[in-house]
């Protein structure tokens, strides 16, 4: 009886590593709707799967809709998924997640990745989108710091990020962040395309 019991806790807990095995092997397009147009994005599941896994529920909850991109800067990167159009910070509904910058991916422009504060396993709903080139934010070396995860890459919309990154911007005078777009640049909804 008690092998019998055995053999089946087994099979149930190797079903259940090879359904999630399985699950994050799967290619997950996004669709990005904005007030400036659509953004169309793939996110690397077999790379980032933590991250990913965390940017699809957060997705999939809505938690995106009406928020803004609050930090823009030319010649660097757009930022969004933590603030509404007022200006007041999102509450995170989830965990910080385990930074997964050392999988090989660099922050070429055009690929999304995680935002997160100094410490480097903080980020939660915050991403960035590469307007250029920024090896240098791919530290992962963690000797010398951690870098910041790409898990993904735009694949059509490349147009609306450009214009999104040479909006004017100013401090704003709610918050006293800077870098804020004056033009309301609105996250409408962030869907997972099947």
């Amino acid at each position: 009886m008690v092998k019998k019991l055995f053999v089946v806790i087994a099979i149930i807990i190797i079903g259940a590593c090879t359904m999630n095995k399985l699950e994050v092997s799967k290619e997950v397009n996004v669709r990005m709707i904005t007030n400036k147009g659509t953004i169309e994005l793939e996110l690397y599941t077999e790379k980032a799967p933590i991250t990913v896994e965390n940017f699809v529920k957060y997705a999939n909850d809505g938690f995106f809709n009406g928020t803004v991109f609050h930090r823009v800067i030319n010649n660097f990167m757009i930022q969004g998924g933590g603030f509404t159009i007022e200006g007041a910070q999102k509450n995170d509904t989830y965990e910080q997640i385990q930074n997964e910058a050392d999988n090989g991916l660099s922050n070429k422009i055009g690929t999304i990745a995680m935002a997160r504060t100094n410490n480097p396993h903080s980020a939660t709903s915050q991403f960035f989108i590469n307007v250029k080139d920024n090896n240098f934010l791919d530290h992962t070396d963690k000797n010398r710091g951690w870098g910041y995860c790409v898990f993904g890459k735009v694949t059509k919309g490349m147009d609306i990020v450009d214009a999104i990154k040479v909006v004017p911007t100013h401090v704003n005078p709610k918050t006293g962040m800077q870098d804020w777009p004056v033009e309301e640049i609105i996250i409408e909804s962030i869907e997972i395309v099947k």
